[in-house]
């Protein structure tokens, strides 16, 4: 398991080049980088779905 981990983690942080000046979104006096941006949308996203989501329940034995 932990082989596993030493040779994935690497991996993945590969994918993302951390030595570059970030990514910004600009509209009007509004500036947010893309990355927060991402994860506001995400935040957003599972709030949405935790409200629409029925909680489950126990079935209840007709009388």
């Amino acid at each position: 398991m932990k082989l596993a981990l030493a040779v994935i983690l690497p991996l993945l942080a590969s994918l993302v080049n951390l030595n570059s000046p970030g990514n910004y979104v600009n509209i009007g006096v509004i500036s947010i980088s893309v990355a927060n941006l991402v994860v506001i949308i995400l935040m957003v996203l599972v709030f949405v779905l935790a409200v629409m989501l029925p909680f489950p329940h126990k079935k209840e034995h007709g009388a």
